[in-house]
């Protein structure tokens, strides 16, 4: 049986919906934006201030850091804030993993806890006019923003796991599961990786 989930997603593709509804569904913890909130804290920096640095890590040296031990180096005062923040990221997502019973959302929480034989690393993605449908529906935006706003988070995803992993963002190969969730619907991703979770 898996105790950890961690789930990478596409911009709009329903990644962030099913990662809540089958915590819910499992009655595991959710880590998604509280993970940011609490680094922000433990950081001692005010939350305006860090959120448009999330997923944008320069990745210089953190390669080299994603093997570190529990803790990291998130206080060392030489490091970039951006490193900082993944740093204390990094610590907040391996402190849930060694609690277990965990879903985690993003963050390239799939390639820090990879060494974990009870984790289980799963893609969601969905094709670009489902994706661009749900952006319109749930952000309330015109077409030309919702693509622009796909193409942008997209990029910066990617952007992010590729600096801080070496590995490609979408590459099947770093993933149990890949889950066309504009095909199968939020209802059955969710179904399929409750039966996955139970093993």
């Amino acid at each position: 049986m898996y105790n950890i989930i961690t789930i990478e997603r596409r911009y709009a593709s329903g990644g962030n919906e099913i990662g809540k509804r089958l915590a819910e569904s499992l009655g595991f913890r959710l880590y998604d934006r509280n993970i940011l909130i609490e680094a922000a804290k433990n950081l001692d920096i005010p939350f305006a201030k860090i959120e448009g640095l999330e997923e944008s890590s320069s990745g210089s040296i953190l390669l080299n850091l994603s093997r570190t031990p529990l803790g990291g180096f998130s206080n060392n005062k030489d490091l970039p804030l951006a490193d900082k923040l993944f740093l204390e990221e990094k610590r907040i997502i391996e402190e849930a993993a060694e609690k277990g019973n965990c879903v985690i959302v993003g963050r390239a929480s799939g390639y820090i806890l990879r060494e974990k034989k009870n984790s289980l690393r799963v893609f969601i993605y969905a094709d670009h006019e489902k994706r661009i449908k749900r952006a319109i529906e749930r952000e309330g935006i015109l077409r030309a923003e919702a693509e622009n706003t796909l193409k942008r988070y997209d990029k910066k995803r990617s952007d992010f796991y590729n600096s801080v992993t070496n590995q490609e963002w979408s590459d099947p190969k770093c993933y149990e599961l890949y889950m066309n969730a504009g095909v199968l619907g939020i209802d059955l991703c969710v179904r399929m990786l409750i039966e996955a979770v139970k093993g």
